[in-house]
């Protein structure tokens, strides 16, 4: 199987403005997009996985952790997540985190004004009955932001 992995991105500046890019994402297989923006700052989107379908995801304002684990089908054809999670904490600098197939992912905005954007691989209708949703605090260890 396929784990997730960061695709690294870049920011750009001089005195015309900011560029803020990823050149190493190939968007061949992208169907779709949406973006996903909390209402308050702290709150955790969490957790929503995929069988087959594949996410690329891209913080474009603000901060966020991202959460991904691994799904694991159980003998009664239902799905657990699989510990531990994979913790990124991620913001507008271009980087791509890919989540393939086979795993649930899920994001707490850190700061007020954050924005999250989802590509996806599948159209609504190929997605259909590949969807699967676990509580929040299935992991709640991974939401604590990391005081230094």
């Amino acid at each position: 199987m396929n784990k997730p992995y960061l695709i690294k991105g870049g920011v750009a500046v001089d005195d015309r403005g900011i560029v803020t890019f990823c050149n190493n994402f190939n968007m061949a297989g992208v169907k779709r997009f949406y973006m996903l923006e909390n209402h308050e700052a702290g709150f955790i989107r969490a957790w929503h996985g995929h069988v087959t379908e594949a996410k690329w995801i891209v913080v474009v304002s603000g901060v966020a952790i991202i959460g991904v684990a691994e799904m694991r089908l159980l003998y009664d054809d239902s799905y657990d997540l699989f510990r531990p999670p994979y913790r990124y904490v991620l913001h507008a600098n271009g980087d791509v985190l890919y989540v393939p197939g086979g795993y649930a992912n899920g994001h707490r905005n850190l700061v007020a004004g954050t924005k999250v954007m989802h590509f996806s691989n599948l159209t609504m209708d190929e997605a259909k009955g590949d969807d699967y949703r676990f509580s929040w605090d299935s992991h709640e260890e991974i939401w604590e932001a990391e005081y230094r």
